[in-house]
């Protein structure tokens, strides 16, 4: 079986998803092979002559070399400008090298306006003419160098800029060879499998789609023996692991699957109905304990949505030896200075924290389960014990008006000095959750695969009033500007702990 991770997704990490598959399959006598197409179109891309000739492109083409060095460089991370230079020029490549086929391509994102994502008509059109696709003169040389004697293909997709390219290469392999095997799994699938009344718009073109963990499905399928199935430790070793965007490997684990809080409104894990599934702590452990002695990262990535207070527990009890960062709760355990310290130790350089709002009344009606006053005890912790925080703010949710989103800007300000990075999101009604009945009113986007409703705000806090809000007031002020400053541009909370001078 061939294991594709398609175009385009932030180049700076190997891909969790078809590695974890690849040992399942492994540890079951299924051979495989992975194809990170993200990573290795964008590094082609990136070397096709620039059809633009201005100034910016020809320096960007001039630093190519250089700036693709200084991504895999830790000394490039000392200096921001530096940094911002490398990204910004490697990024201008890629939309230049796109606007022959139309297309908008980058390091982060991918826009080709005659193929929308949410679309089912425009993705079988993707499929229908791939030779439209910027990366189809890299795609139609390679995948026949890696299908001889390969029956099956698996896409992972997770993410919108990922949907075009996925069926231009889907349409590709139909074309070229029609007797293969196509499965489509990941995130993105998952989230169209999950909707209500799902109907398969893609039955002519794709054999098979999986919805959540792909291991059992895809054993199945393959017809890999019955009983019982054994943990086996994610692959990475058929991946390029020195070739990524980033000053050593970033390992990413996942150790569960949804969220172990789940209770937040408006989330949609819960509107798809997505359980929590952890694996038990001591197989955590192991894996990550077996997964740094192998690849010696620099970094761990924990994937989960939020990591549960037992694998921090575990983590401070039995620390990784590496530095690792990932997503949190405020909560009881990090409200105490010694944990906060103890989790320091164990090589924790950075937690991501979703706090949506510093609004109390807020917080309670989104269900969130954060105590502001905690918050603040959180927050000046992991300052002291030396752990950087990328906050995430939601604005604009149907518990939001002016007068909470000011103040959160006045906690955002309290605590500027022990907030490293902030993240400023505004709210999108999942289309299939609880509460869209009560507020939507019609699509978001057009389009039969979107995910996402207009509403009506109950307090006429709109969207315009939103992003005003946050473009003239909350990131003018010089706290918060000074924070957002920080950000990495493109790969922001990926390449951040590299920021956080620890």
């Amino acid at each position: 079986m061939l294991l594709i991770h398609p175009p385009i997704a932030k180049p700076c990490e190997p891909p969790a998803g078809i590695a974890r598959l690849a040992g399942a399959l492994h540890a079951h006598g299924v051979p495989c092979r992975l194809l990170d197409a993200n990573l290795e179109g964008l590094l082609w891309l990136l070397e096709q002559p620039p059809a633009a000739d201005d100034t910016w492109s020809r320096r960007a083409l001039k630093n190519r070399p250089h700036h693709l060095a200084a991504l895999r460089e830790p000394a490039t991370y000392r200096s921001p400008a530096r940094y911002a230079r490398a990204v910004s020029d490697l990024n201008r490549l890629l939309a230049v090298a796109g606007r022959e086929w139309g297309a908008v391509a980058g390091l982060a994102d991918y826009q080709q306006p005659r193929f929308s994502p949410l679309s089912s008509a425009d993705l079988l059109a993707a499929a229908e003419h791939p030779d439209q696709n910027p990366f189809h003169p890299w795609f139609s040389r390679r995948l026949p160098e890696l299908l001889e004697g390969v029956a099956t293909v698996g896409f992972s997709l997770n993410y919108l800029s990922q949907a075009v390219c996925t069926f231009a290469m889907v349409g590709w392999l139909r074309q070229r060879f029609p007797g293969v095997t196509v499965v489509l799994g990941g995130g993105l699938v998952t989230s169209w499998l999950r909707r209500p009344g799902w109907r398969n718009p893609f039955g002519g073109l794709v054999d098979h789609m999986i919805a959540g963990p792909g291991e059992e499905p895809l054993l199945a399928l393959l017809g890999a023996g019955e009983g019982q199935r054994q943990p086996a430790l994610p692959d990475y070793d058929l991946l390029p692991l020195g070739d990524y965007l980033s000053p050593g490997l970033i390992l990413p684990y996942s150790a569960a699957g949804g969220c172990w809080w789940n209770h937040c409104s408006f989330c949609p894990e819960r509107a798809e109905g997505n359980p929590y599934r952890p694996a038990p702590v001591s197989q955590a452990l192991s894996e990550l304990r077996g997964l740094t002695e192998k690849h010696r990262p620099v970094l761990l990535h924990l994937l989960d949505n939020a990591v549960s207070p037992a694998l921090l527990q575990a983590l401070v009890d039995d620390p990784p030896g590496v530095p690792w960062y990932g997503f949190a709760r405020f909560d009881g355990h990090l409200a105490e200075p010694g944990f906060c310290q103890a989790l320091r130790r164990s090589g924790c350089i950075m937690l991501k924290l979703g706090l949506e709002s510093g609004d109390q009344g807020v917080l309670d009606r989104l269900h969130k389960g954060i105590d502001l006053g905690t918050a603040s005890r959180v927050l000046e912790n992991l300052r002291r014990a030396g752990i950087a925080v990328y906050c995430y703010l939601l604005f604009g949710t149907p518990a939001e008006d002016e007068a909470a989103a000011r103040r959160t800007l006045e906690f955002v300000v309290r605590h500027h000095e022990a907030v490293g990075f902030l993240n400023l999101a505004v709210f999108n009604m999942p289309a299939w959750g609880e509460e869209a009945g009560e507020y939507g009113t019609e699509p978001f986007y057009e389009g039969d695969l979107t995910l996402y409703t207009a509403f009506r705000h109950p307090r006429g806090w709109d969207r315009h009033r939103v992003r005003c809000f946050l473009d003239r007031e909350f990131s003018r002020h010089p706290a918060v500007a000074a924070i957002l400053r920080r950000d990495p541009p493109l790969f922001t909370s990926n390449h951040a702990p590299f920021f956080t001078g620890r």
